[in-house]
């Protein structure tokens, strides 16, 4: 597969492929350019080479294949004929794609991905929005509930979204969405049913109705389980969790009060969804979720016309990303790590052993991305409040101390303290972070692990 697929990258955003990717547009001779420069002899016996860092046992196994859309000219042949292709938003965006994404992952089949640009332009082999799916005899299907039953009646392994003997009752709450979420919103994949078509927030009372509905209707079977059919994850939860996914980390952005994921006394039950969601499905929670930190970005890129944020809501978007730097504690950690071993289970021998490894996994294969993007931006002048060098060597040391850092106890505590020392580690880390967009690029777990040592 790797020598099968090509994938060329836009170069108007940084593209650190994701952990599904199979292959690179980046050169084999520009790779070996930052992995085979010199620094002093006492700093290679303690920071790991990039071969050494390659040699996480991941590495032993091919990744499933995607193909950026725009790279080309007639649409791609499937890498095997007896797996489906999902066609869905490049960006991650998109919510209606990521509801087939989760289920083709709960489903845990092997299936190929090609990633459609919705908002700079699709291939013109495309037709049609997103997402889509063509199956094994080479139809081509779209809407992506249709697709969700199709995924779960075709494919029998993995969890059972349309249960026997609650089916219909998924059917119901999935359909129960389009009639609790609001109406007059403009239209967004970015940030969907938030604003007025004139640019504004919608008031906070809608919010809230949408928010006490959902409570209520998950009320509804709580005393079986937290998801919206009880005690099993299904259809309904996949219909609900993009867009419930989304308000949690921007309608606090919004309006004072509105914190649908914190708030128990106001929406207990959808509390307890979140926390379902995080915990009990690892599919979810280590690859498709988006990030709080990407869904605030998104708010500079949708509503308030041309008159950019309010200081009220950038205030808010600042105060959040602060409290995203604090440390885990040991509970945390725990929690993290036995969802993501449900996640890195024997049908995913791609996927590193923790959330970090993943993360340093994504460094190390996009090495050459991530240098290009970084020194381009230094010499531009964009990359400014970053304390980045513009120097190849001392930019490749550190990108290998921060893979070195986030391989964890891969290597003794005299290595991972001279990663740690090393200079603009921090920095890049805090440059990825805002470089990054979550779920393209990586899991939010894996993100974190970023983003938490960054300086800032």
């Amino acid at each position: 597969k790797m020598f099968k697929v090509k994938i060329f990258v836009l170069l108007y955003v940084l593209q650190l492929e994701c952990a599904y990717v199979s292959a690179f547009s980046t050169s084999r001779s520009s790779l070996s350019k930052f992995a085979s420069q010199k620094v002093s002899s006492s700093v290679l016996q303690a920071v790991p080479s990039w071969e050494d860092l390659a040699q996480l046992p991941n590495f032993n196994h091919d990744q499933p294949v995607a193909i950026n859309g725009a790279s080309s000219s007639k649409r791609p042949v499937p890498s095997s004929p007896s797996i489906p292709t999902l066609y869905r938003e490049r960006h991650g965006w998109c919510p209606y794609s990521e509801r087939v994404w989760l289920a083709l992952e709960a489903k845990q089949i092997e299936y190929d991905t090609v990633w459609i640009d919705n908002i700079y332009g699709r291939p013109r082999w495309y037709s049609g929005d997103t997402p889509q799916i063509m199956w094994e005899d080479g139809s081509m299907q779209s809407e992506s509930m249709d697709l969700v039953r199709e995924v779960d009646k075709r494919y029998k392994s993995g969890t059972s979204l349309y249960p026997e003997g609650i089916a219909n009752d998924v059917i119901n709450k999935a359909r129960a969405f389009s009639n609790i979420f609001p109406r007059g919103a403009r239209p967004s994949s970015r940030a969907a049913f938030l604003f007025r078509f004139d640019g504004e927030a919608l008031w906070k009372s809608e919010f809230e109705k949408v928010l006490s509905d959902t409570n209520d209707l998950l009320s509804e079977t709580a005393a079986n389980g937290p998801f919206f059919c009880g005690e099993q994850f299904t259809a309904a939860d996949v219909a609900w969790a993009p867009f419930l996914e989304r308000y949690a980390a921007q309608l606090p952005c919004l309006h004072d009060g509105l914190d649908p994921k914190h708030d128990t006394q106001a929406y207990p039950h959808l509390v307890a969804w979140y926390e379902a969601m995080e915990e009990q499905v690892p599919e979810y929670a280590c690859r498709v979720r988006g990030d709080a930190s990407s869904w605030r970005k998104v708010l500079t890129m949708a509503g308030y016309g041309n008159a950019g944020l309010p200081p009220l809501v950038s205030t808010r978007m600042n105060d959040a990303a602060v409290r995203e730097l604090e440390p885990l504690d040991e509970v945390e950690k725990e929690k993290h790590q036995q969802v993501w071993n449900k996640y890195a289970s024997s049908s995913r021998p791609y996927v590193a052993s923790s959330p970090s490894m993943e993360a340093a996994s994504v460094i190390i294969r996009n090495r050459g991305l991530i240098a290009v993007d970084a020194i381009k931006r230094v010499e531009s002048g964009a990359a400014m409040k970053f304390d980045l060098p513009a120097n190849e060597d001392e930019l490749d040391l550190a990108m290998r101390s921060l893979a070195g850092l986030l391989c964890e106890d891969r290597y003794n505590e005299e290595i991972r303290t001279e990663c740690e020392n090393m200079e603009y580690v921090g920095s890049l880390a805090a440059f990825l972070d805002e470089r990054m967009c979550v779920p393209r690029d990586m899991g939010s777990l894996s993100a974190a692990c970023i983003k938490r040592l960054g300086k800032y």
